[in-house]
């Protein structure tokens, strides 16, 4: 969430640069944000007055004690309890308007990057990057969800039989495949030196406000209530919140996190044809890359983590192309986002893969996740996370464009992770 003193210090500009958004409760929030703080602030310095003066109160009633004025002593006490009566029913109003601040907070997106451009929507994304050509293929190419029940490599009506829409079963080389490009996507990574994670897939309540999803995303997310317990939605989610109520040392940075996880998502309102096969699932499997700069750092990593996936999507002989997102259609978390799109040569669209985003200090202030410089000085870092990659997707478009009248050719760089070169 944003910083309050961000917001009192900078009101103008962060209403103007939400609205890139086209947030329309900007100002209201703000302002709302604001006189909280003010109350705030002026009932925790009433509060405080209130504290010194007892203070006081209680030497005097102790030097009147020793002098064996008794009486004066009885009466500063009685003036003592009233002040303590009076600091209790403060600290209880300051809880309050803490707790509302908070909620107020906790509905405000974070402020885009200057660099994000405005938008109203998806189709005014700017593409900075395209890689490779686009597949041609013949009359008879067939989309995935045909080509999965010809090789009978994955199948939906079991995954509904079992669980429901959009639960799909993966079996032979369809499950050999997801592993081998599981393992594919983790030992790249651990080559880049990143430190592999496996967290839990279910988090609490607090590690959804941690980072963001909550209250934004609540009604996306599975959620457990007898144990209010939430499936995750990535691995995003539980590896940032290992550093919730941190501080790191200098020595300690960058943070370079990767982990697989299965990730659930209601997806709630999804229908139409591209929502059809392996484009969204309520279940599905994905790498997440996590990591955690100095803010005069981070921008640096975004781009070095964007290059990172383009290699991945490069070795799997994937046309791709990088999308700056627009303000409409930027994360709530996020400051600035690239997806990163491949190619389904059958379907003719193009399908996201991975997002990456900074999301500054957004994340950071919600966690407390700080550091301590060399001068002892403690502040917030950036956090930032990036798919590398979500599978489904790609196995739509490995299917799509590698399709052959003898069977789907896998791409080299699989071959010793499938065991196999195509699927037939």
């Amino acid at each position: 969430m944003l910083q309050i003193n961000v917001i009192r210090e900078e009101r103008k500009e962060i209403i103007a640069s939400l609205q890139k958004r086209n947030f329309k409760e900007a100002e209201e929030l703000i302002d709302k944000a604001i006189d909280l703080d003010k109350s705030r602030r002026e009932k925790q310095l009433k509060n405080d007055d209130i504290l010194a003066e007892s203070n006081r109160l209680a030497k005097e009633i102790g030097a009147l004690m020793k002098e064996g004025k008794k009486k004066e002593a009885e009466e500063v006490k009685v003036r003592t309890a009233a002040l303590k009566k009076t600091s209790a029913d403060l600290s209880a109003e300051l809880e309050a308007v803490e707790q509302e601040l908070k909620k107020v907070l906790y509905l405000i997106p974070n402020v885009p990057h200057e660099s994000v451009p405005k938008g109203k929507g998806a189709d005014d994304n700017i593409s900075v990057h395209e890689h490779g050509s686009l597949p041609v293929l013949g009359e008879e190419a067939q989309p995935h969800w045909d080509l999965i029940k010809k090789y009978d490599i994955i199948d939906f009506d079991l995954g509904n039989k079992i669980s429901g829409a959009g639960f799909p079963v993966y079996k032979g080389k369809g499950a050999r495949l997801q592993r081998a490009l599981i393992n594919f996507f983790l030992d790249k990574a651990i080559e880049q030196g990143y430190l592999e994670i496996q967290p839990p897939i279910v988090v609490n309540e607090a590690s959804g406000y941690g980072t963001g999803q909550l209250p934004d995303k609540e009604g996306q997310m599975y959620h457990m209530t007898l144990d209010n317990l939430y499936m995750i939605p990535t691995a995003e989610v539980p590896i940032t919140n290992l550093y919730r109520d941190v501080i790191l040392t200098e020595s300690e940075l960058p943070i370079k996190n990767v982990g697989y996880t299965p990730c659930f998502r209601r997806e709630a309102g999804s229908w139409g044809a591209h929502v059809r096969g392996l484009n969204r699932l309520h279940q599905f499997d994905k790498v997440e890359i996590v990591r955690i700069a100095k803010p005069e750092n981070s921008y640096a990593t975004l781009e070095e983590m964007c290059n990172y996936v383009q290699g991945l999507l490069e070795q799997l002989e994937l046309p791709y192309r990088k999308l700056l997102l627009c303000g409409a259609d930027l994360g709530f978390n996020s400051a600035l986002t690239y997806d990163m799109e491949v190619y389904a040569g059958a379907q003719k669209r193009w399908l996201e893969v991975s997002s990456i985003s900074n999301f500054e200090t957004f994340q950071a202030n919600r966690l407390k996740l700080r550091y301590k410089n060399k001068e002892g000085k403690t502040q917030l870092l950036h956090t930032l996370n990036g798919s590398a990659l979500a599978l489904p997707r790609i196995v739509a478009a490995i299917l799509e464009n590698n399709q052959t009248s003898n069977g789907i050719n896998i791409p080299k760089a699989l071959w010793e992770y499938t065991g196999f070169k195509i699927i037939n």
